[in-house]
């Protein structure tokens, strides 16, 4: 079960950092532009390397079989994921646009209305990304609890 929450573990973050290269690609970084994130830039980041780290400490708990490690990256994915909440709830409404009765103004007449960068985020990858998520973290809860074998 180790080496399952291994693979989804690798898997979750090549979709974020499919997603990290879009929003990056997308995002004005000067903060001068007309479509400012609306994910805020430290978590993002630290969503990243909480992720990374995570998953370092999973593959030394796997090289190791150290009970400690397990439970580290059980408390290491429960921030990652926390911060993962929060950025899918300010993704949502980017996602879905503004209300039908709300009128959208562009910053110059004549202009186009720019998305923030997230709203370049494919919805499948947003959903395959949250799902092996989910999936790792109960992997390896259940790795740590020594339920299923390791």
């Amino acid at each position: 079960m180790g080496f399952a929450a291994l693979i989804t573990w690798c898997g979750t973050v090549l979709l974020g950092l499919y997603m990290l290269t879009v929003w990056l690609i997308e995002n004005d970084a000067t903060g001068q532009g007309d479509s400012a994130s609306q994910l805020p830039t430290p978590v993002v980041f630290t969503h990243l390397a909480l992720a990374l780290a995570g998953l370092a400490v999973w593959v030394a708990y796997l090289l190791t079989d150290r009970e400690r490690l397990a439970w580290v990256a059980v408390g290491t994915l429960s921030v990652i994921m926390l911060l993962g909440l929060v950025m899918f709830a300010r993704w949502i409404p980017v996602h879905r646009g503004p209300d039908d009765g709300a009128p959208i103004h562009a910053p110059f007449p004549g202009e186009a209305m720019a998305a923030p960068p997230e709203s370049n985020f494919p919805v499948a990858v947003v959903t395959c990304h949250g799902l092996l998520a989910a999936t790792t973290y109960v992997l390896v809860l259940l790795t740590a609890l020594n339920i299923g074998g390791s």
